[in-house]
């Protein structure tokens, strides 16, 4: 199973996204981790690598996994663990173009209505205001149509 890290940083009630050029949907930076990275280095190292900046304290917010199914969601065709952090700084000047797409500062509400992948819209929505840790699977078709979303979170007492 392939495991993937992302970062989103929030600063200023503004968050940083790319815009992917395939579909025009907007991700957090982030990407595969490395053979025995853990997923902290994975997401920092990735956050480095696809916005030339350096996210300041990231921290845990989401574990997630992702399947993607035929239509009528009986065969799984594909299947990742997603690792969702958020940092409220960063350190150096962010790309304006990288070879995966267009790095934008976008408002945090906007994140409620941007262009995206349903699953990614409750990750990020929740790691930038919501205290606490979610967990979750979300069942997609190939073309990334949403089927279905179970979502648990813990708050640290």
């Amino acid at each position: 199973m392939q495991k993937i890290a992302n970062l989103i940083v929030v600063k200023d009630n503004q968050v940083l996204l790319l815009k992917k050029p395939r579909r025009g949907w907007y991700v957090a930076p982030g990407g595969k981790m490395d053979p025995g990275e853990s997923v902290y280095e994975a997401a920092a190292r990735e956050f480095v690598e696809e916005t030339g900046a350096k996210a300041v304290d990231p921290h845990l917010k989401g574990v997630y996994t992702m399947v993607i199914t035929d239509d009528t969601g009986s065969h799984v065709k594909n299947e990742w663990m997603l690792y969702t952090f958020v940092a409220h700084d960063l350190v150096g000047k962010p790309f304006e173009t990288t070879t995966e797409g267009e790095l934008e500062w976008h408002p945090v509400e906007s994140l409620e209505t941007l262009p995206m992948a349903e699953g990614d819209r409750t990750n990020l929505l929740f790691a930038v205001s919501q205290i606490g840790m979610q967990y979750g699977t979300f069942l997609y078709t190939e073309e990334f149509k949403l089927l279905k979303e179970e979502i648990q979170s813990s708050k640290e007492g």
